[in-house]
């Protein structure tokens, strides 16, 4: 189960593999802390999850809130499990009530009321807790109300995304922001106590209903009540019709006996899946590993996943196809072949139809294994606050599309394009790793390039986290890591890679969290990676 990994790093890191029979591991460790103590208390995996996220909530703002959306995979001992907590439009929203209210020429709008969608994370928590959960839902939520009202300390990386978004106006003027967020005026400053009381009361009605209060209750009230107030569409009619949805998951097969799942549609997982699927036609096991042919074959296939992706993922009933005819492997070895090894090419969508963001993951002594996401999308989100609840909003109504011909157009009770999507490795059929890379479209190009590096070179899960990645954005536009080879970037641009700027504070190149199981989780139990790109940790026991 340990798959032969070189356990020297070789890049640039101040972490190292942390080995346990019960871990967890996020970009807070406050928040990870959280979940530890719910596994030292007898608690499962999702226990963990569930503590952990509620804990993220709090600890950085500036990726996700209690009302963002979130998404899931379980491994429950025996199957995967997958969970779709995305919120859907409010019913009022039609591309054509949106032209009335933002003008004739609008584009989804990227802040305030019209870029939110019912907030669905609250709502998978309440789940996964009904469902898998052993300790009672209000001891979960019991660590973050505590660092709510009591204040934490803000860390480094959390306060440098805080202070660009302070600088946005756009987000500064929405209603709410200002007050929750720059308590003196300003963003925190590092190691400055930043105290959340409304969060504090929210979560307390949140644990003592089991989420009922935010969906059908006080804080639905309140939420229906600033958007009617502020000229905004949602009802509390839209926040009570919400109900997250238990899904398969979609998957590929790619070499060794590993397959790789992710969430279905209307996320963008199946982007890793496309890419991981062409590249299983190339023989890159047997190349440099942070060489330039690597790195082009890899950017080549996740051009050609995106290419697909935009063009024909949305809400399943809209698509027009399925995602298995998008991971024929018939139609893939097609697209293999549209990669040439000497220069980068823009691609245009194929034709497979036949006639700001946290990242957690837990795992137990038990076995139980969970991959959890959750995110406002754009760092603050819609920049909207409930006032006296703490409920900042996602914008992730800014996913629709204004087009009546595209898949992804907006339309009442329909969920947007999805950015965020947890994955889990099988190996043979068993249990091998439950991961996430957040960052926006950067989440498949980091799930590709982490996994590569696992199964084809051998790194463990801390050194494919630590190694330097590259970003795809748009045409032959890439970014790169500074800590890339200098010869690996000579060698992408003369193929005619073009390597821009990076002025992108909340995606930039992601930051995963790993698990990787070793064994029997008894005794062996497994081996955990943190991003150093964040302020976060693996903890065990």
């Amino acid at each position: 189960m340990t798959h032969d990994f070189h356990w020297s790093n070789g890049y640039p890191s101040t972490r190292t593999p942390v080995f346990a029979r019960n871990v967890v591991a996020t970009s807070h460790p406050l928040a990870a802390q959280a979940g530890l103590r719910m596994l030292a208390r007898g608690g499962n995996a999702v226990d963990a999850a569930v503590a952990t996220a509620a804990a993220m909530t709090i600890v950085e703002p500036c990726s996700n809130g209690l009302g963002s959306d979130a998404f899931a995979i379980v491994w429950d001992g025996q199957r995967l499990q997958g969970l779709n907590a995305s919120g859907r439009a409010p019913a009022a929203w039609t591309p054509e009530w949106l032209r009335r209210t933002y003008g004739v020429d609008a584009q989804m709008p990227v802040r305030g009321w019209g870029a939110i969608t019912v907030p669905g994370a609250v709502s998978a928590w309440a789940a996964l807790s009904e469902r898998y959960g052993k300790l009672p839902f209000e001891e979960l939520l019991a660590p973050a109300i505590e660092i709510a009202e009591r204040g934490y300390a803000v860390p480094v990386i959390v306060q440098q995304k805080w202070a660009l978004a302070a600088k946005v106006a756009e987000l500064v003027r929405q209603p709410g922001f200002a007050e929750t967020f720059l308590p003196r005026g300003r963003a925190p400053q590092v190691g400055e106590l930043f105290q959340f009381p409304g969060a504090a009361r929210a979560l307390r009605l949140i644990a003592s209903t089991r989420g009922e209060a935010f969906y059908r209750g006080e804080i639905a009230a309140a939420i229906a009540a600033q958007s009617a107030a502020q000229g905004g569409a949602m009802t509390a009619a839209d926040l009570a019709a919400h109900r997250p949805e238990w899904v398969d998951t979609v998957e590929v097969d790619y070499r060794h006996g590993y397959r790789l799942h992710e969430i279905p549609p209307n996320g963008q997982g199946i982007a890793a899946l496309i890419a991981l699927g062409i590249l299983r036609h190339f023989d890159i096991g047997g190349l440099d590993p942070d060489g330039v042919e690597s790195q082009h074959l890899q950017i080549e296939a996740m051009k050609l996943a995106f290419a697909d992706v935009y063009r024909y993922v949305s809400e399943p009933a809209s698509m027009g196809l399925t995602p298995a005819d998008l991971l024929d492997d018939t139609y893939l070895a097609g697209r293999a072949r549209l990669v040439d090894l000497k220069r980068a090419q823009p691609f245009e969508p194929g034709n497979p139809v036949k006639g700001g963001t946290i990242y957690l993951t837990a795992a137990d002594e038990n076995g139980m294994m969970v991959s959890f996401i959750q995110s406002n999308y754009m760092g603050f989100g819609s920049g909207v606050v409930v006032p006296g609840y703490g409920v900042s909003l996602q914008n992730r109504g800014h996913g629709f599309s204004m087009d009546a011909a595209h898949p992804n157009v907006v339309a009442p009770g329909k969920r947007p394009f999805h950015t965020i999507i947890p994955a889990f490795v099988t190996r043979d059929g068993e249990p091998q790793m439950s991961f996430g890379v957040m960052g926006g479209h950067m989440q498949p190009q980091g799930h590709l390039q982490t996994l590569v590096r696992m199964v084809d070179y051998h790194q463990s899960p801390q050194a494919a986290c630590d190694a330097p990645r590259w970003r795809f954005n748009q045409g032959r536009e890439i970014n790169v890591e500074p800590h890339m080879r200098r010869d690996t970037l000579a060698g992408l641009q003369a193929l005619g890679h073009e390597v821009a700027g990076l002025d992108d504070s909340y995606m930039d190149f992601g930051a995963g969290q790993f698990i990787w199981r070793l064994g029997d989780t008894r005794s062996e139990g497994y081996v955990a990676a943190s991003d150093p790109r964040r302020d976060g940790a693996a903890v065990g026991f």
